[in-house]
């Protein structure tokens, strides 16, 4: 019963620190216009609350009797119990965010940057709406 009640505070402490850093992401992602630091920062930004967004979806199923190891694992899981959805957009994200970290093509970080705001931005925050309603 310790164990179980253990899981549950970690997953709680873990999404403290992705509402964290998604604030951090918002500020970024609701300016107009970024010159190069800027976007590099959402995108920074973005990599934080990535790596924040499974690892609390992996204590959350942890918590629900679930064992994952990867990301791509807590997606899917994630997917299959309902906390997520469009899947398949934050399988598409993962693999962004791992190209994104030996990409240094201007062009393309923009269109990355611009990909953060529309498509995976609001992903992160529907995961934020449903584990709030866990609470």
């Amino acid at each position: 019963m310790e164990r179980e009640r253990l899981k549950e505070i970690r997953w709680k402490q873990r999404f403290e620190n992705y509402l964290s850093a998604l604030e951090h992401l918002q500020n970024g992602v609701e300016r107009q216009e970024l010159d190069d630091l800027q976007r590099a920062g959402v995108i920074q930004f973005f990599e934080m609350s990535f790596e924040l967004a499974w690892k609390v979806m992996k204590d959350y199923l942890e918590s629900e009797g679930i064992l994952v190891r990867s990301p791509r694992e807590a997606i899917k899981e994630a997917y299959r119990i309902g906390l997520i959805d469009r899947g398949e957009l934050w399988l598409s994200a993962l693999q962004e965010r791992n190209l994104a970290a030996h990409t240094y093509d201007e062009r393309i970080l923009e269109e990355f940057t611009e990909e953060i705001r529309h498509e995976f931005f609001p992903l992160m925050i529907t995961l934020k709406d449903n584990l709030e309603r866990s609470l």
